[in-house]
């Protein structure tokens, strides 16, 4: 058997160092925008302690979510190890630079150390990231369209928010269901994305093959979550809306009364800065593309920053503690994720 080839110690560095000059780069870029975010730390005093208790608890939510879609993935019983392992990957994630890969290896390494099979858990982890990002990419269709029959307006009013959130999710639900079993929509999906990105980017080599590969994909999923397809659905979609139920109630809490609709594009759009693997979690590009977007639906300057900090403090800061101390615990039940050897 032929001995794996490892980087060079040099090689290893060099690495290191393109990713951190990377990532220093990008916070340089959007720094300016990230110490308007933090400038308006004073005007915390202005909010009602009170707005602190239902964003939380939506966080809380919005990760018993991500927990509960992962334990059906996995097929485990048990909370802990799924709940230890998220939170402390997620916490990882967004302490070192380009932290996706990192806070998913730790989150690996994790389950492994819990008992979990390498092989199943590598599986389950990859699609629970397909079906959690096919949910943030159908939720402008879906949304919108709700939204907009609705007319709602983001208000001080938690039971319109709450009904909101729950009017959108069954309708990610049906359209889940129909990608999840119809190949067609799926088919001319792909297509559509396929001919927009040659379209608009001829001088690439053209990309080929995408509408198989999404229902491979698919396929995927549904063979890992079985007859639990709908659970999952509706914790994937449960994960996302109820972090965008934390962002509406930072922005009543502020006092600002947008359209929900072009609050839900300007989360989605700060959903996808944060996965840009230049800055840990996307620091500063979300708060860039948040207040951004904010401020083109309307709100004034001083108060997309104050309900961007807000929001920020408890999707962003507040899991880290949180994640450091999963990992202690986890450690202690089951010890330290070992490397596994091949």
């Amino acid at each position: 058997m032929v001995d794996a080839i490892h980087p060079s110690p040099r090689a290893v560095w060099i690495k290191r160092v393109v990713v951190l000059g990377t990532a220093g780069i990008g916070i340089y870029l959007v720094w300016p925008s990230l110490a308007a975010v933090f400038s308006s730390g004073p005007q915390l005093k202005t909010v009602s302690p009170l707005w602190g208790l239902p964003i939380v608890i939506a966080e809380l939510a919005s990760f018993a979510c991500m927990w509960a879609l992962l334990r059906l993935a996995l097929d485990v019983k048990s909370w802990f190890p799924v709940a230890t392992a998220q939170l402390a990957g997620n916490a990882f994630s967004r302490i070192v630079p380009g932290g996706a890969a990192a806070g998913g290896a730790m989150q690996f390494d994790m389950l492994r150390q819990a008992g979990i099979g390498s092989t199943w858990a590598a599986t389950s982890i990859t699609a629970v990231s397909l079906i959690s990002t096919a949910t943030l990419l159908g939720l402008p269709i879906l949304s919108i369209t709700v939204i907009l029959v609705t007319g709602a307006s983001v208000e001080r009013n938690l039971f319109r928010v709450g009904s909101i959130a729950v009017v959108v999710c069954l309708a990610t639900i049906a359209g889940g269901a129909v990608l999840l079993f119809a190949d067609r929509p799926l088919l001319w999906l792909g297509s559509v994305i396929q001919r927009a990105r040659n379209r608009l980017l001829r001088k690439r080599p053209p990309l080929v093959g995408l509408p198989d590969r999404l229902v491979d994909e698919r396929d995927l999923i549904r063979r890992v979550l079985g007859a639990g397809w709908w659970k999952a659905l509706l914790y994937s979609a449960g994960n996302w809306l109820l972090d965008l139920t934390a962002l509406l109630i930072a922005l009543a809490a502020v006092g600002a009364q947008p359209r929900a609709s072009v609050v839900l594009l300007a989360y989605v759009v700060a959903a996808f800065l944060g996965m840009i693997p230049i800055t840990p979690g996307g620091l500063g590009f979300v708060e860039a593309g948040l207040v951004g977007t904010l401020g083109l639906a309307g709100i004034g300057t001083d108060q997309a920053l104050l309900a961007t900090l807000v929001y920020r403090l408890v999707s962003y800061w507040l899991p880290m503690p949180a994640g450091a101390i999963a990992y202690v615990l986890a450690g202690r039940k089951y010890g330290r994720p070992q490397a596994e050897r091949k």
